[in-house]
């Protein structure tokens, strides 16, 4: 990957051209890759939130991840241009894009050194705040005739997952896409495209790309977040446990000296390790141990907490859990994050102990606090309502 350095570039310029690109893309709703008031944050919580209502109706969903091989540097300049133009961009604007572009030159450095310098007249910049804008306005513009609406598709960049309820539907979606992208310079990866099929009845089958199958998978990690076909998140739970205890590894020469005072540790635990730690045992067990006790001395977990100076994990994740459901709440009714929690499927759930959902623990959170939804309403009223302390 090389990083291109424009020198009679003003600053200015490309700010001006950033500026005026994110009002064009919002055409698309699919898009949440570097667009306004749009963020990963969105897109997951959309993914789970379908994934828990098909897993509750005991209804079966097919999802395929989408993965675009090498989409900046494959890009056609000629459909760069072509499709800023169809957005809508000022002539002045295309041309001033274009003129970046022009007579681009690079070298690749190796162990031996480096290349003669040679054209590059295909793919986006990379670097360049630019850039991914200009991405999603090709994305924006190849997918304008098969994309559906969200959450059947939903887009990053050039992370792309298609849900439907059926496998052939599904297949048939899969293959409209790679036609509108491969015939227009794009190749969707054969490798890292994956099928997974959520609440799975006596094994659907899978689902093939050109006659290739395409691989099936019981998890996968979407935009950073792991997804399971059983619509929970405990894999997900395990991988922040590691990164907490990786976060703790880091620091634990400073943790564990006995020179330090607890209430210092305490600052630098809820400094490094504890934004990434998510079970409260994980926790209790990383403080004993820098404490230098063990649960064979019988020590409360309330006093490991008072000499570390800060409170329970599960009050903060509480916390971190109503602010978001308030931020959905004062979201507009179109926002895909409250379509998702108003969305009702045909179906019963199943018999037995029936499986947490988010909502459930929204309820309780509430019960807990006082609140009520209506509250979400005052950011400042609900902000009150949710606060547990710094600590």
């Amino acid at each position: 990957m090389t990083i291109k350095v424009f020198p009679n570039q003003k600053p200015w310029l490309d700010k001006n051209v950033r500026s005026l690109l994110p009002v064009l893309i919002l055409e698309s709703q699919q898009q949440y890759g570097f667009m306004p008031r749009r963020s990963t944050t969105d897109a997951i919580f959309a993914l789970r939130i379908l994934m828990e209502k098909y897993r509750d109706g005991q209804r079966e969903l097919h999802c395929v991840f989408v993965d675009l091989g090498k989409a900046y540097d494959r890009m056609p300049r000629e459909e760069l241009w072509y499709c800023m133009r169809k957005s809508g961009v000022a002539e002045k604007y295309v041309r001033v894009v274009q003129d970046m572009y022009e007579r681009s030159r690079t070298v690749v450095r190796c162990a031996v050194g480096q290349t003669e310098e040679f054209n590059v007249e295909v793919g986006l910049h990379q670097g360049p705040a630019l850039s991914p804008f200009l991405f999603a306005i090709v994305m924006d513009q190849l997918s304008e005739e098969v994309r559906q609406e969200y959450p059947w598709t939903m887009m990053f960049a050039d992370d792309i997952v298609i849900c439907s309820e059926s496998r052939e539907q599904v297949e048939e979606n899969l293959e409209r896409w790679r036609f509108a992208l491969e015939r227009r310079g794009m190749k969707v990866s054969r490798i890292k495209t994956e099928y997974m099929c959520v609440n799975e009845r006596e094994g659907s089958g899978t689902v093939r790309l050109q006659s290739e199958e395409v691989k099936k998978v019981q998890e996968f990690k979407y935009l950073g977040s792991t997804v399971q076909s059983n619509g929970e998140c405990g894999k997900e739970v395990k991988k922040r446990v590691q990164a907490g205890w990786n976060g703790w590894r880091k620091v634990s020469g400073a943790l564990c000296d006995r020179k330090i005072s607890a209430r210092i540790m305490g600052k630098v635990y809820r400094t490094v390790v504890r934004q990434e730690s998510e079970l409260e045992v994980a926790e209790l067990k990383m403080l004993r141990f820098s404490l230098g006790v063990t649960r064979l001395d019988r020590i409360r977990n309330e006093y490991i907490r008072g000499t570390a100076h800060f409170g329970r994990l599960g009050d903060k994740v509480r916390k971190a859990r109503l602010r978001w459901f308030g931020h959905v709440q004062r979201r507009e009714s179109e926002y895909i994050g409250r379509r998702m929690l108003d969305m009702e499927l045909p179906g019963r759930r199943q018999r037995g102990r029936p499986k947490r959902r988010y909502m459930d623990g929204i309820n309780e959170d509430m019960k807990l606090v006082g609140a009520s939804v209506e509250d979400a309403e005052d950011r400042d009223r609900w902000r009150e309502m949710i606060r547990c302390g710094d600590p």
